[in-house]
Order: C-alpha cells, then structure tokens, then sequence
C-alpha cells in the first residue's frame, strides 16, 4: 500500500511507502537504501574489474618469467 501525504508547517515529513509491518517509510530513507545498493553494485563490479586485470597481468608474468627460464635453461 502506498501512501503519499503533503508536508505540513509543523512537520517537514514526506511518507512514500508503507513498509509490510505498516511503518511509514520516509522518501529520503528509500532513496538513501537505493544510492547505496548502487554504490555496493558499482564497487562490486570495479572489484571484479580489478581482479580480471590483476589475473591478466599475472599471467603475462607468468609466461614471461616461463619464457625467461627456458631461454636461461638453453643457455647452459
């Protein structure tokens, strides 16, 4: 069920929503939850983004120093 009542002179309240145990939810409150789910989604992604450059990197690392060893390993 949702709700919207006008401010009053007394009270700077604005409900949006009622909440499934009947609260009145103030805007500001659902609008607060919903920027940091999107922050938590975003650092979520730029996480993962991080961590698939970091393996990438690694791996040219990996093949360098295997390439490195070998060519060492011939010289002898």
């Amino acid at each position: 069920m949702t709700t919207f009542s006008s401010t009053t002179a007394t009270a700077d309240v604005l409900t949006a929503d009622l909440n499934p145990r009947g609260n009145p939810m103030l805007l500001e409150e659902n609008l607060a939850r919903s920027r940091m789910r999107e922050a938590e989604i975003s650092a979520e992604r730029q996480r993962l983004a991080h961590r698939l450059v970091v393996a990438r990197r690694w791996r040219r690392l990996a093949g360098w120093a295997e390439r490195r060893a070998a060519l060492k390993a011939r010289a002898l």
